[in-house]
């Protein structure tokens, strides 16, 4: 009799964990498959609100003090590229391809700056 209650303890239990997981897929399922949210397409590409947030808290920060650094740069390597008349190539690339990115991109959207919407640092 002992045996029987013991497999009957088992069967219950199986049984249950078959029920859960059927209804854990279930849900799965109804969540999974539920209406696509249409989002507006850019010319520039798409944007979502994590792009914005990462851009926001991460990626601006650290392309300011990029901008900061490159002008530090800049100015150290003034010496050596007034005698060359590259100065002009230095500060774009140094200080105003930095700042275009940093300042003037759209929030999140990482490949297009200036008005123009051109390929940031051409």
């Amino acid at each position: 009799m002992e045996h029987l209650k013991g497999s009957m303890r088992e069967y219950t239990m199986i049984h249950n964990l078959k029920r859960a997981v059927v209804a854990i897929w279930c849900v799965a399922l109804i969540t999974g498959s539920g209406p696509a949210k249409a989002q507006e397409s850019s010319p520039w590409g798409d944007v979502d609100s994590a792009d914005m947030a990462a851009d926001l808290i991460f990626v601006r920060p650290v392309a300011l003090v990029g901008t900061v650094f490159g002008a530090a740069i800049f100015v150290l390597s003034l010496p050596f590229t007034l005698p060359t008349r590259s100065a002009d190539e230095a500060a774009s690339a140094l200080v105003a391809s930095p700042f275009e990115y940093t300042f003037n991109r759209p929030l999140g959207d990482f490949d297009h700056c200036g008005a123009t919407r051109h390929a940031c640092g051409a």
